[in-house]
C-alpha cells in the first residue's frame, strides 16, 4: 500500500525525490557560511514588541484551540516562553464531517487549506474566542504570532468561497496562477515554484491587488484582536521580486506589501518558512522578509543529537549563506515532525537536548514544537485529538530553566565551546554571567575550562547542584550524567517553583469501541488536584483511577485537570476518551467516496480489510469504484462484514494515509 496521504500538505511537497516532504538533508551542504553570496543589509533596530519576541521563545501550540491557549497561559508564562505560535485561524476545509482527530476521523492538516481569509475555523474556534485568548495572552505578558497561508487554499476548490473567488478575479481561474493546471516537478525552477500547484495545493496569484486586498484585510483583522506577529507558511512558493513571473501584467510585489499594508508592521514579528534544498534563495527571503526560517540548522541539530556528537565547528554555524543570522530556529518543527519522522528519530529527552542548545545561544529565536500529547516514539499521534494541549515536555524543568537563563543573558557575547575537546558534550557561555552545559554520552568530569566569574553556582535545572568557578576552571563533587543539561546563573536569574502537571498515565487508552475506559491519573508538584467531567469537579490524588463511560450523545467524553503548585500557578490539561460506534455491514451496504480533484478519476478503488485480515477485495489496490451521475463514486459490498476498515486510492494518491477508515452505510466519504 501506498503510505503518502492523499494531499501532500502545507510546506511538505518541496521535492520529486520524496512525494511527502522537501527532505531537509537535501542540498543542505551548499547551504553553507562559505557561501559567496554579497552579504544583505543590516537589519533595522527591532521594536519593543519584535524584540520581545526575538529576544525570547516561542511555543508552538500545534493543534491547540483557542481556549486550551488561554487556560494554559499561567503555565506557558511560568515555563519561560515569551511567545506563542498559532495553529491557522482563517476558515478551512471541513474533513470527515468535522472529525477532530489529528489523523484518522480529522486531519491536522486541514486547516492549512484555507476557504475563505477570514478568522475562525471548526478546529480552533472563532473569532471571539481568538480575541480573548489574545487578550489573556497580553494579560500575562505572552505575545501571539498566527501561523497564515498566502500561497495556495483547499485543492476542493468546490469549498473556496465565493468572497474569495470574487477577489481574486470573479473565477477560480483569476484567483489562481495560469501555471496552477501544473504541479511542480522542477523545484529548481523558480517559476514552477512559485506558480505551480505544491503537492495539489491550488497555487494563488498573490500578485493580483485585488486578492491582496482582500488577504491583508484579513491579516489586520488579526492585529486587531491581538496578533503579534505572523508566520508564512509555504513562503518560498511567493515568488521574489527579481523572480520570473507570468504574463499578467501583475508585479512580484507581495512581500513589498506585507511591508506596506500590514498595520503597524515595524511592530510586528514577521518571518517565512523556506525550507533549504535546490533553489530555495533562503538567503533572499532574508533580506526581503526579514526572518525565515533556518531547516538546514535544525537538521544538523538533529543530526548530532543522534550520533552524540556535538562538535562545536556544527553546533555554532546557522548553514545559511553569509547573511546575519536573523532566523526562527527550531529542533524540529509540525513539518519535519510529521512528514520526516522525527518522532522515529528523536525522544523527548535528546528534542530537549536540543532545545538547550539553541534556545541557550545569542542569535536566532528558538521554536519549540508542542508534541502530540502521550506520543512517543512509535506512535506519533497519542491521544489523537486536535483541541487540547500537546505533551507536558514544553514544562519540563530543562526547557523551563534554559527558558529563564535566554532572558536573564540577552545581550551578552556567546562562545561555543566542547569541554576538554569532549564533543558528546557542548558548552554555550554567554559572556562571563551564565552557562548551558549539554552532555549526550557518559558522565562527564569537572575540571575544565570555564568562562563564568569565579563564585558559586547551583544548577538551575535540579536546584541542588553546587558548582564552583575559580581561576578558570569549573569543578564539582559530582559529575555531570549523561542525557543531561545543567543550566548556570546567578544574576538575573528567575527562578521558578517547579510547576504542577496534572495528566494520564502513558498506557493510557483513548479510544474504544465498549462502553467504559478507565484512566489512571497523574500528579507532580501538587499534592492534589481536581478532575472535571460534565461541569462536576472532583478532587484527586497522583495514581487515583477514574471510569469514563460512553455518553448519551456524541462520542466524546472530555476530562479537565487542574491543578496548582506551591506559588499557586494553576495547570490546565484537557484529556479526551472518543467511544467508536461498532458497525455490523451487511451484504449490499453501499458507500460512496468524493476524490480531490487531482486524484485521477478513471482510477478510484477501495481496499477492505479488518483486523482478522480478511479481503473483500483480496489484493492492492482493491475494487473499482463505480462512478455515479453526480461525480461521486460508488462501492457496494458483496458480503456481510464485522467492523470493516476501508482505505480510498487512486493509484498514486490514498486516504487514509494509513489505518483505514471505518464503514458507515450510505456516508460520503470526503478527502
Amino acid at each position: 500500500m501506498l503510505t503518502g496521504a492523499a494531499v501532500s500538505i502545507s510546506g511538505c511537497g518541496e521535492s520529486k525525490k520524496s512525494e511527502s516532504s522537501e527532505s531537509e538533508s537535501s542540498g543542505e551542504e551548499s547551504a553553507t557560511e562559505e557561501s559567496t553570496t554579497e552579504e544583505g543589509e543590516k537589519p533595522s533596530p527591532m521594536s519593543d514588541s519584535t524584540a520581545a519576541v526575538a529576544n525570547g521563545s516561542i511555543l508552538q501550540v500545534f493543534c491547540w484551540d483557542f481556549d486550551t491557549i488561554k487556560q494554559s497561559m499561567p503555565d506557558i508564562k511560568a515555563a519561560g516562553f515569551t511567545a506563542i505560535q498559532t495553529s491557522p485561524v482563517n476558515e478551512c476545509l471541513v474533513g470527515e464531517d468535522g472529525g477532530m482527530e489529528l489523523y484518522g476521523d480529522g486531519k491536522w492538516y486541514y486547516h492549512y487549506q484555507p476557504t475563505d481569509f477570514k478568522i475562525g475555523n471548526y478546529q480552533l474556534g472563532n473569532r471571539e474566542q481568538f480575541k480573548e485568548m489574545c487578550d489573556v495572552a497580553h494579560q500575562n505578558g505572552i505575545k501571539v504570532l498566527v501561523d497564515v497561508i498566502a500561497n495556495h487554499t483547499t485543492p476542493r476548490t468546490d469549498k473556496v468561497s465565493q468572497d474569495l473567488i470574487n477577489a481574486g478575479g470573479g473565477s477560480l481561474e483569476t484567483l489562481y496562477h495560469e501555471h496552477n493546471k501544473d504541479d511542480i516537478m522542477n523545484y529548481d525552477n523558480r517559476l514552477q515554484c512559485t506558480t505551480a500547484k505544491m503537492g495539489g495545493l491550488p497555487d494563488i496569484n498573490t500578485e493580483r491587488p485585488s486578492f491582496q486586498e482582500y488577504f491583508f484585510k484579513f491579516i489586520n483583522d488579526c492585529i486587531d484582536c491581538g496578533a503579534d506577529g505572523f508566520r508564512y507558511d509555504t513562503a518560498k512558493h511567493i515568488g521574489l521580486p527579481d523572480d520570473p513571473k507570468e504574463d499578467d501584467g501583475y508585479e512580484n510585489n507581495f512581500w513589498e506589501k506585507v511591508k506596506t499594508e500590514t498595520k503597524d508592521y515595524d511592530q510586528k514579528f514577521i518571518y517565512g518558512e523556506v525550507l533549504q534544498g535546490g533553489n530555495d534563495r533562503v538567503e533572499d527571503y532574508i533580506k526581503e522578509i526579514g526572518r525565515t526560517t533556518a531547516s538546514a540548522y535544525g537538521s544538523k541539530i538533529r543530526s548530532s543529537l543522534s550520533n552524540n556528537s556535538l562538535n562545536k565547528s556544527v553546533i555554532e554555524k546557522y548553514w545559511l549563506g553569509s547573511v546575519d543570522p536573523t532566523v526562527v530556529t527550531w529542533v524540529e518543527s509540525h513539518d519535519n515532525y510529521i512528514n520526516d519522522k522525527t518522532f522515529t528519530e528523536l525522544n523527548n529527552d535528546q528534542i530537549i537536548l536540543g532545545w538547550s542548545i539553541i534556545a541557550s545561544r545569542k542569535d536566532g529565536t528558538p521554536l519549540f514544537f508542542s508534541r502530540p500529547y502521550n506520543s512517543k516514539q512509535g506512535d506519533e499521534w497519542g491521544m489523537n485529538r486536535i483541541g487540547p494541549q500537546g505533551d507536558d515536555m514544553y514544562k519540563d524543568a530543562r526547557v523551563t530553566a534554559v527558558n529563564h537563563f535566554r532572558t536573564a543573558v540577552i545581550g551578552e557575547d556567546e562562545s561555543i565551546v566542547n569541554p576538554g575537546d569532549d564533543t558528546s558534550a557542548v558548552i554555550i557561555e554567554r559572556g562571563k554571567k551564565g552557562a548551558v552545559i549539554v552532555n549526550t554520552k557518559g558522565e562527564l568530569k569537572t575540571g575544565f575550562d570555564i568562562g563564568l566569574e569565579d563564585g558559586e553556582y547551583t544548577d538551575r535545572v535540579d536546584g541542588k547542584t553546587v558548582y564552583t568557578v575559580k581561576g578558570g576552571k569549573l569543578t564539582s563533587d559530582k559529575t555531570v550524567p549523561e542525557n543531561t543539561v545543567v543550566v548556570l546563573c546567578n544574576d538575573g536569574f528567575k527562578q521558578e517553583a517547579p510547576m504542577a502537571n496534572a495528566g494520564v498515565a502513558k498506557d493510557t487508552v483513548f479510544k474504544t469501541d465498549g462502553k467504559t475506559l478507565s484512566a489512571v491519573l497523574t500528579l507532580e508538584n501538587a499534592e492534589k488536584g481536581t478532575y472535571t467531567i460534565d461541569g462536576k469537579a472532583t478532587e484527586f490524588k497522583n495514581g487515583d483511577k477514574i471510569t469514563v463511560n460512553k455518553p448519551a450523545q456524541g462520542n466524546v467524553v472530555k476530562v479537565e485537570l487542574r491543578a496548582k503548585n506551591s506559588e499557586g500557578t494553576e495547570t490546565y490539561e484537557r484529556v479526551e476518551f472518543t467511544f467508536e460506534d461498532r458497525y455490523q455491514i451487511k451484504k449490499g451496504t453501499k458507500i460512496y467516496f468524493q476524490p480531490p480533484s487531482n486524484w485521477d478519476a478513471s482510477k478510484i478503488s477501495v481496499y477492505i480489510y479488518n483486523i482478522a485480515d480478511e479481503d473483500e477485495n483480496k489484493y492492492w489496490p482493491g475494487e473499482a469504484m463505480t462512478k455515479e451521475s453526480d461525480g461521486k463514486f460508488s462501492y457496494t459490498f458483496t458480503r456481510d462484514w464485522d467492523t470493516p476498515l476501508m482505505i480510498f486510492n487512486d493509484g498514486t494518491y490514498q486516504s487514509p494515509a494509513d489505518k483505514g477508515v471505518v464503514v458507515e452505510p450510505n456516508k460520503i466519504y470526503v478527502v
